[in-house]
């Protein structure tokens, strides 16, 4: 029987407070009424309705306040807005890991627009808007959904589950290796309005493609997202995903993902955070097969009074298993990040190797960044590493440059680039790289 790590559910409390009493103005008339998942959508609704809003005394959220959060004033897309949609920005559709695209899926709560090359469709992919795939392919989208990440794992989890009306599906069958990246972007603009996105991927034995995600949104605007991220890479795959955050700065932002590796089954999993007022985001990496590998990258730059919190597991469940993650993030104005992460190895994981490490820059004296790394280990034939830092500019390199005649601020920003290089390093598309390097520069030169 396959171990697993232990998984928390949030059970209703017979006292709460005020703030847990707290809730959405959301009602069950807002679940989709057609499409392969009533039941499942009933399900999480359910959970939904049972599950309080967490509260900082729960050790996932110690962190992360959520009593500011104006839950009252988001409506479901699919209601009528006095303004219409912002269209999304064409520099967000142009390809991130190449100039030749296998397909491209753009989704906004008013329309969606997919293409595939006829290449690939011929062999079998299948890769759609989440409301399509759940018309046209409803026993795939009802097979997958769910399967990986489950509605009562929290609240919010079981809000997208229950609510979310579009997304992306990606289908690669058995030996076909996609030559030409995919892209999509879901854009979730319009104030007050509150969108839900489903991912769903699965790669069949020996697949192999790279996928570009972009969630975004306009600047300016209250807003709401909860998403799911449910990735399944079979046997001998391999799994390269891109995926970046970069919500508007009134967006409070939710999302559970969880990837599961089979044997000898490899991905690469590189994750960008700029966006967003608040962020709480869950990546779990499960090694589910022997001889699995796995790296997660991550890059989040805060300013203003942004709050961006990442929780990551990567879970060894399989032995002979490799995982890697270093996640590296820098903070400016009165902004705060938080990183909780955990390797857990199975009893029955022998000879894993796992090592996790994030490292923050703090640019202001009221930024604020914490880390947590942690280790359990139930296995006796591994070995584990793990590191965490918080530090400021080094005195001596910024001594150097202004020493050589460089402004202080272009001193200070090629520190940065400097401290992003590892990062920078282990994303092998040169659009993805710029658009970080793009990011860099904008928070630079914020507050």
């Amino acid at each position: 029987m396959q171990e697993k790590p232990k998984v928390v559910v949030s059970s209703v409390r017979t006292r709460r407070t005020e703030a847990e009493t707290r809730d959405f103005s959301f009602r069950e008339e807002d679940l989709p009424t057609s499409g392969a998942l009533q039941a499942y959508r009933q399900d999480a609704w359910r959970d939904f309705k049972r599950i309080s809003l967490p509260t900082t005394r729960e050790e996932a959220w110690r962190r992360t306040d959520l009593r500011l959060m104006p839950l009252e004033t988001f409506s479901p897309a699919g209601k009528t807005f006095p303004a219409p949609v912002t269209e999304i920005p064409v520099s967000l559709l142009k390809p991130m890991a190449g100039d030749l695209q296998a397909g491209q899926i753009s989704i906004s709560p008013d329309q969606s627009n997919a293409y595939l090359a006829d290449e690939w469709k011929k062999q079998g992919v299948i890769f759609k808007s989440f409301r399509t795939a759940e018309k046209e392919d409803p026993e795939l989208v009802a097979r997958l959904a769910g399967d990986i990440v489950r509605g009562q794992e929290g609240k919010f989890a079981a809000l997208a589950a229950a609510l979310a009306q579009d997304g992306v599906v990606l289908y690669v069958p058995k030996g076909i290796s996609i030559t030409q990246p995919l892209h999509s972007i879901f854009w979730g603009s319009g104030e007050n309005r509150a969108v839900f996105s489903h991912v769903l991927v699965w790669l069949d034995e020996g697949a192999s493609v790279t996928y570009v995600h972009e969630s975004a949104s306009s600047d300016g605007q209250n807003g709401f997202h909860a998403g799911l991220v449910e990735i399944k890479v079979s046997a001998g795959a391999n799994f390269k995903f891109v995926e970046l955050q970069s919500w508007g700065d009134g967006v409070w932002n939710f999302s559970h993902e969880r990837a599961q590796l089979e044997s000898d089954a490899s991905m690469e999993w590189i994750f960008g955070s700029i966006g967003s007022r608040l962020t709480k985001n869950f990546s779990s990496l499960d090694l589910v097969g022997k001889g699995s590998t796995g790296r997660m990258s991550g890059f989040y730059f805060s300013n203003g009074s942004q709050h961006l919190d990442h929780d990551t597991q990567q879970n060894h469940l399989a032995e002979h298993t490799t995982s890697d993650l270093l996640f590296k993030g820098a903070l400016k104005g009165n902004s705060r990040s938080v990183w909780q992460g955990m390797i857990y190895v199975a009893p029955s994981a022998q000879k894993t190797d796992g090592y996790q490490a994030n490292r923050n820059l703090v640019l202001s004296p009221k930024a604020r960044a914490d880390s947590i790394p942690g280790l359990e280990i139930l296995a006796d034939d591994v070995r584990c590493t793990h590191g965490a830092t918080v530090g400021k500019i080094d005195s001596e390199p910024m001594f150097y440059l202004l020493s050589r005649g460089i402004p202080e601020t272009e001193a200070e920003r090629l520190i940065v680039d400097g401290f992003f290089d590892p990062i920078m390093q282990r994303i092998p598309y040169e659009g993805v790289r710029e658009r970080f390097q793009r990011a860099i520069v904008e928070k630079m030169s914020g507050d």
